[in-house]
């Protein structure tokens, strides 16, 4: 049996690389899993540079195609894999899903990853990387949680996950994981949490599950 075309690179502890594991898993897409060490500097690797020059995960190589950036990959599966959509087809709820995927992107996950913690702590020191990144989490989530308040059914926008779902799992568990983060000061983010905690796709995605984490935490 001819095994699958597409190669995931992906680390288990990266949050971006975690939104495509859902949404690959949503659309139902097998998939190689190819491991990125980050601790272990792999990223800067000749061999993985030539994919992605900005040496981050996830990349997803479909074939002769490599794209870098998760939102720039669900992109990608939407247009070229369009069973399971990540989008509605309503407009106003599509504009909702973008606003709540940019926010995580662009105002939440930088701003709290993996290199300005340490940054942060070796310039102004270790007390303040917990300070720091809880005040950041702390405003996106109270975006999200306006954002969300006229729209939120089972899911973020409605009784469907879509793309404001996907990118918002990851960040919620590295919240309460991380940065010890009470979700209970979200109640409608603590909500969705508790429902993507059941679903069989955002099961199997989780950072614990992947083959690099059971070989690290052996």
């Amino acid at each position: 049996m001819k095994g699958p075309v597409l190669k995931l690179y992906s680390y288990w502890r990266s949050s971006c690389s975690h939104r495509v594991r859902i949404a690959l898993n949503l659309k139902g897409i097998k998939y190689d899993y190819k491991t990125v060490n980050l601790s272990k500097g792999e990223n800067f690797s000749p061999e993985f540079s030539k994919l992605n020059p900005i040496n981050f995960v996830p990349v997803l190589v479909d074939g002769d195609t490599a794209i870098s950036d998760s939102f720039a990959i669900m992109m990608y599966l939407e247009e070229k894999y369009p069973q399971r959509p990540l989008l509605p087809d309503d407009l106003q709820k599509r504009a909702i899903n973008y606003q709540a995927a940019s926010i995580v992107s662009s105002s939440i996950q930088p701003l709290q990853g993996v290199g300005l913690m340490k940054y942060i702590g070796e310039k102004v020191g270790p007390d303040e990387q917990l300070r720091w990144g809880r005040s950041h989490i702390t405003r996106g989530f109270s975006a999200l949680e306006k954002l969300l308040e006229r729209h939120a059914g089972k899911y973020a926008t409605g009784d469907d996950v879509h793309l404001a779902d996907v990118f918002m799992e990851p960040q919620f568990q590295g919240a309460v994981k991380r940065f010890s983060i009470d979700m209970a000061e979200f109640p409608i983010l603590s909500r969705l949490h508790e429902a993507y905690n059941v679903h069989e796709a955002f099961q199997d995605a989780a950072p614990e599950k992947q083959p690099d984490a059971l070989e690290e935490l052996k």
